[in-house]
């Protein structure tokens, strides 16, 4: 049972999502992102420096720990659309979307094993994307790379930390029906298409963390149906 949940990036997009529905479903939850969560208690920290990553794990100071959630991400400048060039992406922005999408999770692992050990059935997910499968990759160089690298993190933490008893999921979906993303339809920044609702996503994690501790899910891709 799910008792104590932490959801990286749970202000906005996916991770208010799932904030809302799980708030009133489990004891504790706490959300980390630069602005105000609507739910649970707020940690304000960006993961993608080193101090922020501090922050985060000397909140739970080892207590135990059922679920991470790492929900948020980032991509570069004109991303997704024909807006997007690399050589014009600074070296700054390459920087920050690879320690925002990848070496943050890594980290974060790291630095909260001791919480997660402490629980009956650990559970990690990570949100990938579908641009980050074989032969799926996008333009966006630096977010498809951050996305490719978070598989094998999740592979290899799964390895390597076998007899804790944590699991890592990375769930690889297509466009999310999130304000943002719908926003972005309406204007014709992203072309006429049905994304995936939040409920479908919301379905998945749900069922990832309901498993028992006999099983889990590597690797799940949400694809859309009329994309």
């Amino acid at each position: 049972m799910i008792k104590n949940m932490l959801i990286i990036g749970g202000s906005r997009g996916i991770g208010l999502a799932v904030a809302e529905y799980y708030h009133d479903k489990v004891e504790n939850l706490v959300c980390v992102s630069r602005n105000p969560s609507k739910f649970g208690k707020w940690i304000e920290a960006d993961v993608s420096e080193q101090q922020g990553i501090d922050k985060v794990c000397a909140a739970f100071d080892s207590r135990p720990l059922d679920a991470l959630l790492f929900l948020g991400g980032t991509w570069e400048k004109g991303a997704f659309t024909t807006d997007y060039n690399f050589i014009n992406s600074s070296y700054e922005e390459i920087d920050r979307v690879i320690a925002v999408n990848l070496i943050a999770p890594i980290k974060l692992v790291k630095g909260l094993i001791s919480s997660l050990k402490k629980s009956q059935v650990p559970k990690v997910i990570f949100i990938g994307s579908l641009s980050g499968l074989d032969n799926q990759a996008t333009r966006e160089v630096a977010n498809t790379a951050s996305k490719f690298g978070l598989r094998g993190a999740a592979q290899a933490l799964q390895i390597e930390l076998k007899n804790t008893g944590i699991s890592f999921t990375v769930i690889n979906p297509g466009n999310i029906a999130t304000p943002e993303v719908l926003n972005d339809i309406a204007n014709s920044t992203f072309s006429p298409q049905v994304p995936i609702p939040l409920s479908d996503l919301i379905s998945v994690i749900d069922c990832s963390l309901k498993l028992s501790q006999a099983s889990y899910m590597p690797e799940i891709n949400l694809a859309q149906l009329k994309g």
